[in-house]
Order: structure tokens, then C-alpha cells, then sequence
């Protein structure tokens, strides 16, 4: 990792905990309560922090060998369309969404975008936890052939999402753990 991606990530660091990082009591996807919350949104739907995350997360593929980036609507979407753009024109990636359920209209189709048969892809997710959420879009693109090479994660709760997904054959990579998240607390 260069010098200036290590300041992009620190800097995306900054802004996650400032933004997105909320204290309460939450019920989380996974059904388990938690004294904190990673509202991702703030920083995905902000001009700096989309941008520094579609830096970070190219940056983890360019070199890598595979066809498509997708994920799961909603948490994956905003990542999804800014690394396909940033990826332009060094190393075109197109990008999908596997939506949790058909419309009902229109095409009605799970999975919507760029999507193709029997390719091989990397999913995105904002935050993991379990890994159960990303496993439905595992799920859909193995359905149509495709083959998942790794989930990249901006923040990885820490709790199996790694394990879960490894009896998968899945790797995990993050750019951040709750420990970055957390450590300053105190």
C-alpha cells in the first residue's frame, strides 16, 4: 500500500467515526443487539467519503482476475457504482445489484446491472457482521454460474463473518475492523 493510500485510509478512518459510527442499543441484521451502530450512509452518500472509498477498494481489485464487482441493494450499491466509475478508463469494471427480492415488475429480476452468467466476480459490502446479508447475494450469483472470488468489506464487525464465509470457500478482506473503529474509546 503506497503512502498516499495509507492517508486515504486514515482520513476514510476519520470520517467513518465522525459520520457513521452512532451509540445506543441497536438490533443489528445478524438479530444480535449491540452498544453501536455503523450507519454507513452518511459517509457512502458524501463526496469525500465515496470518494476516498472507491479509491481504497480499486485500489484492492485493479491487479485482481475477475469479471463484475456487485452486492447486496442497498448497503453495496453506492460503493458498486463508484469504484465501476473510478475504475474508468485504467481497468473498466462493470458493477450489479442482487436485489433481496424481485420487484414484481418491470424485468423482475434478482439481479439487475451488468450481471452475466457464469463469470467471476468480487461482492462488496459496507458492514459485515455475520455475513448472513452477503451470503444472499452469494447465493444468487452461484445460482446463475457465477463464481464469488472474495468479499471485500469496509468495516468487518468481527463477529464470524471471516469464519462463516470461509466454509464457504469465500476469503473475507476488510479495510477496516470495528477494532479501528473502537480502539480510541474510553
Amino acid at each position: 500500500m503506497t503512502k498516499g493510500m495509507t492517508q486515504q485510509k486514515a482520513r476514510l478512518l476519520e470520517i467513518i467515526k465522525e459520520k457513521s459510527l452512532l451509540r445506543g442499543q441497536f438490533k443489528l441484521a445478524s438479530g444480535g443487539i449491540s452498544d453501536y451502530f455503523l450507519d454507513m450512509k452518511p459517509t457512502m452518500f458524501g463526496a469525500e467519503g465515496l470518494s476516498l472509498i472507491a479509491d481504497i477498494v480499486f485500489d484492492l481489485v485493479r491487479d485482481e482476475q475477475f469479471d463484475l464487482i456487485g452486492g447486496l441493494e442497498l448497503g453495496a450499491v453506492p460503493i458498486i457504482n463508484a469504484v465501476s466509475m473510478k475504475s474508468w478508463p485504467a481497468r473498466p469494471i462493470a458493477g450489479f445489484v442482487v436485489r433481496k427480492e424481485k420487484k414484481g415488475h418491470g424485468t423482475d429480476q434478482k439481479i439487475d446491472g451488468n450481471f452475466r452468467d457464469n463469470t467471476t466476480v468480487i461482492l462488496i459490502e459496507d458492514v459485515i457482521t455475520k455475513g448472513g446479508s452477503v451470503m444472499q447475494a452469494v447465493r444468487a450469483v452461484r445460482e446463475r454460474g457465477a463464481t464469488v472470488r472474495k468479499i471485500i468489506a469496509l468495516v468487518d464487525r468481527l463477529e464470524g463473518a471471516e469464519e462463516n464465509l470461509a466454509r464457504e470457500g469465500i476469503p473475507l478482506v476488510s479495510v477496516f475492523t470495528t477494532r479501528d473503529l473502537l480502539d480510541d474509546r474510553g
